[in-house]
């Protein structure tokens, strides 16, 4: 059985009056089988005196306060604590409630504890921060510690021992100042990883002349490991050279023979055990390029493999700048076969694929050596294709390489890296900066 609507007599939404039956109202559509039924018991009462007490509560004596007459004193106003009552019993209350005592931790009018220990403005640490030690104890010398707390000793996996935190691989960012030469490289804004290397150094020959060594490798992306094959490759043609020079040997000659000390070395990555060609068979084997130079108070050497490349920037750029290195690429061979012009071959997507490298699978090893006797001071700067893709040519390297370069290595190489990185940072980036003449052992840049 449906219940029946409420009667009313205005709409509840716009209160245009109703007709008895309606369900719908007839100004704005409200519905009005939706408006509650009355209530059927009592609402609770505001204490304002504008409604009636229900009736069974009609008859009850409520005492009244008597109002003064005349100019006499009103009444005084009372607490319901002052007054005597009666518990639900009956039985009388005491009209006063006993004293607290002394110290007593009740409120006598409220009853709100007041014996709480105030809250501290600061919460201790459950353990104390690792990065905030008190007094971190020396590390032993010669120990790698962290970079987070300064504290903990990095383990073999480099994670801090002490706070867990991961350490950022070296590789990714390094620089060397030695004397008048520095290399900085840098991973880049794209590569997950770094794997170009450097090596610079400085000798006396036998006639007391000092020499200057730069030695760059770019590992071979599409190769396995290429950043350990550039890091040995680099590590080997500048001890090679290192020692080779002070015995007499011609910088010329001492260049081909580091770049085959450094093929060497490359090589030897290969010699892995049967097992690892299991579990690898498509894996080929670890590969880089190379560019190296050496610099005396009056000969510049140049040797590579490969597509990384040295420039000679003139310090007065009085005479046009040059780049001292031909690529082993295969823009190189179609610009050399004169199928190409040089801007044809090098924007075509095949520009970059070399045809020279470091490797136990490269086709052959062909070192590359030529010696130059500039007849001004200048600095020869050494590098891989991630900071020559943004400055190709001769003339632009000239424009970013600052004018103190000879004087300034470290700012200069920085800024050779910072402008590669400001041209995307597509590949690792890293770049020696070598002046010519070798300055005397011992000299100040000014």
């Amino acid at each position: 059985m449906m219940s029946q609507m409420p009667q009313l007599a205005a709409c509840p939404s716009c209160e245009e009056p109703l007709e008895s039956g309606d369900r719908f109202c007839g100004a704005c559509g409200y519905d009005l089988s939706a408006v509650p039924a009355p209530p059927d018991d009592h609402p609770t009462l505001t204490m304002n005196g504008s409604a009636h007490p229900p009736e069974e509560a009609v008859d009850v004596d409520w005492p009244v306060v008597p109002q003064p007459e005349g100019a006499e004193t009103p009444p005084t106003v009372h607490l319901p604590t002052d007054l005597p009552g009666t518990d639900s019993g009956g039985i009388p209350l005491p009209s006063n409630a006993p004293p607290q005592p002394t110290g007593s931790p009740l409120s006598p009018a409220t009853g709100v504890r007041f014996d709480r220990p105030p809250e501290p403005d600061e919460y201790p640490l459950q353990a104390p921060d690792p990065r905030v030690a008190a007094d971190p104890p020396t590390p032993a010398e010669g120990t790698k510690v962290c970079v987070a707390c300064r504290s903990g000793r990095v383990d073999p996996d480099g994670y801090c021992e002490n706070c867990g935190h991961a350490q950022p691989r070296e590789r990714d960012h390094m620089e060397q100042e030695l004397g008048p030469l520095a290399a900085v490289s840098d991973r880049g804004l794209r590569h997950h990883r770094n794997e170009d290397a450097f090596a610079v150094g400085q000798c006396v020959l036998p006639d007391g002349a000092p020499a200057l060594v730069a030695v760059v490798c770019d590992g071979v992306s599409s190769a396995t490991r290429p950043d350990a094959a550039s890091l040995a490759a680099s590590q080997k043609a500048g001890e090679s050279l290192l020692a080779a020079l002070p015995q007499g040997t011609h910088p010329q000659s001492a260049m081909h023979e580091a770049i085959v000390a450094a093929s060497h070395a490359v090589n030897s990555l290969a010699q892995e055990p049967a097992t690892a060609r299991e579990h690898a068979p498509h894996q080929n084997a670890p590969a880089c390029t190379l560019v190296g130079s050496v610099v005396t108070p009056t000969l510049l050497v140049v040797g590579w493999v490969g597509d990384s490349r040295a420039y000679w920037i003139p310090v007065d750029r009085s005479s046009p700048p040059a780049r001292l290195t031909e690529d082993d690429s295969w823009a190189a061979q179609m610009v050399a076969a004169g199928l190409m012009s040089e801007a044809e071959a090098y924007a075509d997507e095949r520009a970059h694929a070399i045809t020279g490298w470091l490797g136990a699978d490269a086709y052959e090893l062909e070192p590359h050596t030529a010696s130059f006797k500039p007849d001004r001071p200048g600095v020869v700067v050494v590098c891989t294709d991630g900071l020559w893709n943004y400055a190709e040519s001769a003339e632009e390297m000239a424009e970013v390489v600052p004018v103190d370069a000879a004087v300034r290595p470290l700012h200069s190489a920085q800024v050779l890296v910072g402008h590669a990185l400001d041209g995307g940072g597509h590949d690792n980036v890293t770049v020696a900066v070598v002046p010519f003449p070798a300055p005397p052992q011992g000299a100040v840049n000014g």
